[in-house]
Parts: C-alpha cells; structure tokens; sequence
C-alpha cells in the first residue's frame, strides 16, 4: 500500500483492502516528496510510483537537511529542501472522499440509544459506580486479583482507577468492639521562641526648633502626644516596625506644622545607627523637617447676607489679613460667628464649610466663608408633643423671657436648663421653627417646639449619717415628683435614729406660678431625745421660698412662710432640780435672704455666702410670750491653688424678747456639733443645768477656718473650730470653746462625703476625748 507522508498535524485515516476495514493512525509529520527523492538503490515498493522514506531530525552538530554518511548506510536518508524553481508532480488522494466518508460506521442517536441521554450527575455517576463495585471487595482473607490491590475491586480494566493501597491492614477483618483500642496519635511540634526580640531606639527631630519659635504652640509636644516612636516607648519588635512609625509620624507632623499655617514642609525620615562609644540605643529614629514659609491672610471674604448690626460677622470673625493661617483660631473665629448669629436674633443661621486658597509662590492665601444668615427673629409661642410631663402653659412659666422679645439662643438655653431641672423627662429637646409671621422691625416670630419624653416620676431615696451627741440617723424618702401635674409633687419621708424618730408628708410645687418659685406645705410628727431636751412634736408649715438647688445654683434667694407647732418637752426644773415634761403651742412667720456668690452649692472654692433668718414667733404655755429669733451666716472661700482651698465661716444669733425658760427648749440657741462647732457632741456648749446637761441660750457666737487639699476624687481637711451659747440675748465673745481635727472627702459627682473627726482644746470634765461626724457635703 503506497504511503504519503506530510508534515501536518497527524490524522487518521481508515483503508480498505482485502482483509477488510482497518484503522492506521499516523503519528509521524508527513511531507510531500519530490520525484527524484527516492531510494539510493532505486528500490521501489511493488506498484507504486513513489519511494518510501523515513525522516529523521538532524543529529547533533549536522544540519537539518544534510545527509549523514551513517544514516545513508543504514538505509535512511534525510529529505533536502525542495528548491523554489521546481515543479512537484501532481499528487493523487490514496482513498477518494466519498469512499473514506462511506467508510466511517454512522454515530447517530438511532444507532445507539445511548448517545440521546443527558449526561448524569457526578453526585449521581458516583452512587452508581459504588452500588457496582459493592460486591467486587475480596472476601475475607481472599488476595487482591493479580496480586494488585488497586485491583480489589476486581476490575481487570478499571474505568475509574482506584487509589494505590500500600498497607495489606486494609484489606483485614476488623477487631471486635470489645477489644477495639485506640492509641491517640502524638505528634511532634518544633517548639516554638517565645523570647521577645525587641529592638531599642531614640527619637530625634531635626529643624523644628524655627517653627517652634514662631508660635505659641509647643509644637515638639503636641507632636509627642500623638506620636507613634513615642508611644512605643522606644521598643519595637524590628527594623520594619520602626519604619513603620517612621512614616506614620512623618505624616503627623505634617499635619502639625499646617495646624500652624506651614503648608509646604518637606519631611524626610531615617534611620541611622548610634556611632560606637555613644551612650543610647543603637538606632536612632530621625525625624527632620524643613518648614519652608509660613502661610498667612492675603484676604478675607465673608458670603452672607447683610445683618443688623451690620458688622455682626466682622466683630466675631477674629481673623484679621496678615495673621498666620492657624486652625485652631480659624475653628474658633467661625464657632464665635456660629454662636453671635443666634445670639441676635438669627435663629437659623448657618455658617458653611470655609474655601482657602493658598499661592505657593507668595506663602499667602484667600479666605472664604459663606454664611446663610437667614430670616432675623423674635420670640412667639410654644408648640410641643410627645409623652408629655406638661403643656406649653406651663413651658411659658419655665421662659425667662415673652413673646416678642429679640430671639435670644442664650435664653433658650436657659429654658432647656430649667427643663431639665424638672427632673420629669427622660429626654428632652427645645428647638425653633419658622411661623412665617410677620413681627415688628423687618422682623419674623420664632416659635419654640418643645420635645417631651417623660421620664419614672416616682424615686425613692435614703441616706445614713452619724454624728456625735445625734448618734445614728437613717432617713428614706418616697416622691412623686408629678402627682399633681404640673410638678405637684408628693413627698413622704421617715426617719429613724438613735436620737431621732420621726415621720411626715410634704406637697411641693415647683415652678408655681413662676420660674424657680416653690410652695411646700409640710405635716409631720417626730421624737427627739437630746441630752438637752426630749421633745414629741407635731408640725405644720407652708413656706415659699427661692432656692438653690444642686442643679440650678441662684445668686439671689428667699423664703417665707407660717408654722404651727404642738410639742411636749422636758426642761430641767430650778425648783426641783428635776426634768419636767411640758406642753407648749408655738406659732410663728419667718423670712430669710441669701446672697450667693460661690461656685458650687455643695462643694464651693471661690466666692463667699451671706444669709440672714428673721423668726417672730410667740410660745403659749400659761400666757402668751412673743419674742424674735434671728441668725446670720457668713462664708467666704479663697482658693490658695488648684489644690488648696481656704474656707472660713461666721454665725451670730439672737433671741429677743422673753426669758430663757419662757421659751421651748426646742426653740433656744445651742452651739457644738457637726454643723457648728466639732470636737464637741450635739447642742453640748453653753450654760449647763445642775444635772450637767445643756439649757440652751439666747444667743451664740460661732467660727471656723479650714485648709481642705484635694488630689483626685479625694481630699484632706484640717480645721479649727470655736464657739459659745449664752444666756444673754446678745453673743458676748467670751468663754469660747475651741475644737481642732482633721477630715477626710471623697467627692462624687453630687457632692463631697465627708467624714471629720475632732478633739476639743482644754477639754472638760465629761466630754469626749474624740467626736466623730459623717455627712454629705462640706461643713460649710
């Protein structure tokens, strides 16, 4: 059979002979050979016009093409290139097209069913390959076919192939449970470094000192408290991490120096090594600068509509042409125009993101900032809604200022404060809105809407102290603060002590008729048991008053009101040298004024107090004796530094009008104690009766100085105190009692809590070596 061989991809190709149909696949590259290409012996095969050549490649070191003298004697000749000018004779096909196509067997679906099928599922080919193979396994103890075990299955001709099996134990029965032992597996860890290795290096920056010089920011230290060499303490775990924080503060201080106007620094980091025989560690991290100009105002422009006054923007946009661009005074010139503009009467105004554009060449830049002034305004009314506490009648009481007065931020700030005083809301919000209605002077009404979310009403309270001569007092307070609305609150109150025993209820209302004014009406019952006196006493009293609070601290305040008191007494009987119990009826008014110019309410440091109480009141006990208690209180604070506060104290009091045991003894003057002066029990000065126990005075004289050092959420007291009670009306500054001590404070965020422990000077026969007193708040 004659073969054409060409160099193409290889094909196949099915002949036709006698014997039948075979299949040759060609792998060789096949080339059409010239007719003179033929065998050296001019051999040719039997009926055939063309010779039968094998073509190799060129072996090493002869050409591609070039006979070799080897190949030649082995009968094998390599094929020259066919030159361009010679004409190839025309080859005909060995097997004609029609007759190859005829010959190749039909493939179609009718053929073989088979082939019309969708192709199943790998999930689906894999269940039903291992259902066939299911009963293929050796049996026990049978050996794999072929002695192969990747033939265990029993596939002579596997269609998918197994995987290798190298351990015959797969192929053996299992062990019974019962005997069935496992031996955990151990394997083998390399154990790992956990010594730290850190390398140490030192900062330095290099060029700033100039800049620093030039503004009044400490610009070394802002860049320390945020750098990240700094805060690693001069550790790190590799050269990496320290180029690391290299980069992050190269950037820090960029942002730095524009902080300070310098705009365009140049800011290159390193990190060089500590030369030998230099103390320190062996890197250093640099850091050097070259601040290049400072940039200032060239211009300052301000987009807003015109104001009243006119230079409203001008005089709180403290920016002027030629300064520094510096933050810090950019964000609190625009902040103070942000503030001004509510603050007369621009309720909505808004001032809009600043433009600067800065020109390298000449350092300065054009500073541009819109402001929306919007519609200027006056005061209209109140809208609110919400889980409301009250209405908006009661909201224009809390107002400290009326309907059409220039709408004021400042006081609307104010009626926020007061809101919150209330102690009725869990939150709480004040914010204007536009009516569109005309107001006098150009101008629009502003209304105030009011967002109520009304908080528990209901606290219940209690709270311990102890002082010396008043022994324990405990005291719980249940209040509903908005029982009758609007803040009608109800108190209910008992106390229970060693010395004291009572209980009693209070109606209070806040705000009543008018802001920051308070009706108490008061019912209450209580024992006292005092070396003094023992007294069971009944109480009504209704008071108005304007009070400091802990929240809102007033300079200026009052009270007056009636009281009505029933109390059974025990008074030492000159007679008798006994202690009789008498029943008294006591009514009176009182009245008192405060001057307030301190700081704080519970924990002052600045500032001084001035309050005066004026009692008229009369005793009916086998007659009617009037008479007129009166005090006066004085209290001024020096702070010496941050830490270190000087207080002093003053009291005088006075009765007039009727003698000594004419009065209750509940209703006479006494000095010592807690709140007057320590180192001595409760109500201890003063004239004593023959039994050794206090009578009480008609007037009193009383000091105190203290040096109170604070540090942290603590502090130290040291204080002297002095003081006296007299049978005259009139304090007579003499025979005064001295007490000295120390104390400690620990101060919380409603107030100190003090604990003061005192010893009296030239003590006396009787008295306590030490008195100790707990309370919440200062002394004084």
């Amino acid at each position: 059979m004659p073969w054409l061989i060409d160099q193409k991809p290889a094909c196949s190709l099915s002949l036709r002979d006698g014997a039948g149909l075979a299949t040759i696949s060609l792998l060789l590259a096949l080339s059409a050979v010239p007719a003179h290409a033929q065998n050296q012996q001019g051999a040719q095969s039997p009926g055939t016009d063309q010779a039968v050549q094998t073509v190799q490649s060129a072996s090493p070191g002869t050409q591609a093409g070039v006979p070799d003298d080897d190949r030649v004697q082995a009968g094998k000749l390599a094929v020259p290139p066919v030159p361009a000018d010679v004409a190839l004779p025309e080859v005909k096909p060995v097997i004609p097209d029609d007759e190859f196509n005829n010959a190749i067997p039909a493939l179609g679906s009718q053929d073989d069913p088979e082939l019309g099928k969708p192709l199943e599922s790998i999930e689906a080919f894999e269940r039903r390959m291992a259902a066939d193979q299911a009963d293929t396994k050796p049996q026990d103890g049978q050996a794999a076919p072929l002695g192969d075990p990747a033939l265990a299955d029993g596939d002579a001709a596997e269609e998918i192939g197994d995987a290798p099996v190298r351990d015959a134990e797969l192929n053996a029965a299992l062990p019974p449970i019962d005997q069935f032992e496992v031996t955990p597996v151990q394997f083998a860890e390399k154990a790992e470094d956990t010594k730290d290795v850190e390398v140490a290096y030192q900062t330095r920056i290099e060029g700033l000192d100039n800049p620093d010089d030039e503004t009044e920011t400490d610009l070394k230290s802002e860049f320390r408290s945020h750098s990240a060499l700094k805060k690693g303490d001069g550790k790190a775990a590799n050269l990496a991490m320290v180029n690391a924080r290299l980069n992050e503060d190269a950037t820090l201080m960029q942002t730095v120096l524009a902080s300070e106007g310098w705009y365009s620094p140049i800011v290159t980091t390193r990190v060089d090594r500590t030369p030998d025989g230099a103390e320190g560690p062996p890197l250093v991290a640099v850091i050097k600068v070259v601040p290049g100009k400072r940039y200032s105002f060239s211009d300052i422009v301000v987009k807003a509509d015109p104001t009243v006054p006119s230079d409203l923007i001008a005089k709180n946009l403290a920016l002027k042409i030629g300064e520094p661009i510096i933050a810090e005074r950019v964000q609190g010139a625009e902040a103070q125009v942000a503030l001004a503009l509510p603050e007369n009467g621009y309720a909505f105004a808004k001032v809009g993101d600043r433009d600067i554009l800065l020109d390298q060449d000449s350092a300065e830049g054009v500073y541009t900032l819109p402001v929306e002034v919007g519609p200027r305004g006056r005061f209209g009314g109140f809208t609110t809604d919400g889980d409301l506490a009250f209405d908006a009648k009661h909201i224009d009481v809390l107002a400290r200022f009326k309907r059409g007065e220039l709408y004021d931020s400042r006081k609307v700030d104010d009626l926020r404060k007061a809101l919150v005083a209330t102690s009725l809301f869990s939150t709480v919000s004040v914010e204007p809105r536009k009516t569109g209605e005309t107001a006098p002077e150009g101008t629009e009404y502003v209304d105030l809407h009011v967002q109520q979310d009304a908080g528990p009403p209901r606290t219940i309270a209690g709270s311990l102290g102890y002082a010396a001569g008043e022994g324990i007092t405990a005291q719980a307070t249940w209040t509903h603060r908005n029982m009758f609305p609007p803040e009608g609150a109800l108190i209910a109150r008992a106390i229970a002590g060693t010395r004291q025993q009572g209980a009693g209820v209070t109606f209070r209302r806040s705000n009543a008729g008018k802001r920051d004014r308070t009706l108490e009406v008061v019912a209450e019952a209580f024992h006292n048991d005092y070396d003094a006196y023992s007294a069971y006493t009944g109480r009504l009293a209704a008071r108005v008053a304007r009070d400091s609070t802990p929240i809102w601290q007033k300079k200026y305040t009052y009270a007056f009101g009636v009281e009505l008191l029933a109390t059974a007494e025990t008074d030492y009987n000159r007679n008798t040298g006994q202690r009789d119990r008498k029943l008294y009826y006591v009514a009176g008014v009182n009245g008192q004024v405060g001057f307030d110019q301190t700081d704080s309410l519970l924990d002052p440091t600045k500032g001084f107090r001035l309050t005066t109480l004026v009692q008229p009141e009369a005793t009916v006990r086998k007659g009617f004796d009037p008479y007129v208690r009166a005090r006066i209180d004085a209290s001024a604070y020096y702070p010496v530094m941050d830490s270190l506060v000087l207080a002093g104290r003053l009291r005088f009091g006075t009765i007039q009008g009727a003698g000594l045991f004419d009065i209750a003894p509940s209703r006479r003057l006494y000095a010592g104690g807690g709140g007057s002066v320590r180192g001595y029990a409760y109500q201890a000065l003063g004239e004593q009766a023959a039994d050794g126990t206090p009578v009480g005075g008609r007037s009193l004289n009383e000091a105190s100085v203290e040096a109170r050092y604070r540090f942290g959420n603590y502090g130290i007291v040291a204080f002297v105190d002095a003081g006296q009670a007299y049978r005259e009306t009139m304090p007579q500054f003499n025979n005064l009692r001295y007490g000295v001590g120390i104390g400690g404070r620990f101060y919380t965020n409603f107030g100190p809590v003090r604990l003061d422990i005192a010893t009296p000077v030239n003590r006396q026969p009787g008295e306590s070596r030490f008195n100790l007193y707990v309370s919440i708040g200062q002394a004084f």
